[in-house]
């Protein structure tokens, strides 16, 4: 345990930031997969824009890189037009 006064701070403010960023980052995770499950069915846009909106929030919130966003939602879209198209 550090003994400096702003060093103790520092690790209660990470440990607040590390439980939030946790929650977003299960959160995309969910998306994403609700997304791919909901391919070639009615909710598939719905599900799909929902996820590429959370990504795009965590990238501008800093929780995740803005190419790591773009290259999910990149990846995301390529795999849900194979399913639809194929």
């Amino acid at each position: 345990m550090a003994n400096i006064k702003s060093q103790k701070k520092r690790i209660l403010t990470n440990a607040k930031r590390a439980e939030r960023n946790k929650a977003v980052k299960s959160e995309l995770k969910t998306r994403v997969k609700n997304a791919v499950k909901a391919a070639g069915t009615e909710q598939s846009e719905e599900a799909l824009r929902l996820a590429v909106k959370r990504l795009d929030v965590a990238a501008a919130k800093g929780i995740i890189h803005k190419n790591q966003a773009a290259r999910r939602k990149s990846r995301l879209m390529k795999q849900l037009n194979a399913t639809t198209a194929g």
